[in-house]
């Protein structure tokens, strides 16, 4: 069995290549639509929400770039300096996009059940979790206690 680095490295660009592919019809890419997801979860959402909110996502470059594209699309608009709201058009397409992303999320996860999918995120998140946390300090306790074996 590959190890799990193995199949984060391959699964993170399969999802982005098959949904930019997905969404390019719509003029958006993965992050684009991650965007508009912030944008419509957070009223009055700020260019720090969003980029808070996708830090882990992508650099800021290509965040940058997902931000001007949905402005541009006419997909969002700046009701204020430093504000973000989805415009009508936006929001009207954004439901007809929600509805291919959907048939996406079921392909991707075909024959994995909610419990298994469940127990993945959970395991992700624990293994992000302690990495994040970790100390050099913890490091040589565990390479003292893998020595004593």
């Amino acid at each position: 069995m590959k190890p799990i680095g193995y199949w984060l490295n391959r699964t993170d660009p399969a999802i982005t290549r098959y949904m930019n592919d997905m969404l390019q019809e719509f003029g958006l890419t993965r992050v684009a639509w991650q965007v508009l997801n912030v944008i419509h979860d957070t009223p009055d959402a700020t260019d720090v929400d969003v980029l808070s909110a996708l830090s882990a996502n992508a650099d800021i470059h290509t965040l940058t770039a997902a931000v001007e594209a949905v402005l541009a699309g006419g997909w969002a608009s700046r009701p204020a300096p430093d504000r973000f709201a989805l415009t009508r058009s936006g929001r009207r397409r954004l439901n007809e996009v929600a509805e291919r992303v959907a048939t996406f999320r079921a392909l991707s996860t075909s024959g994995i059940s909610p419990d298994e999918y469940r127990t993945a995120v959970l395991v992700l998140e624990r293994m992000t979790h302690n990495l994040e946390t970790a100390t050099d300090a913890d490091l040589t306790e565990e390479e003292a206690w893998s020595s004593r074996g």
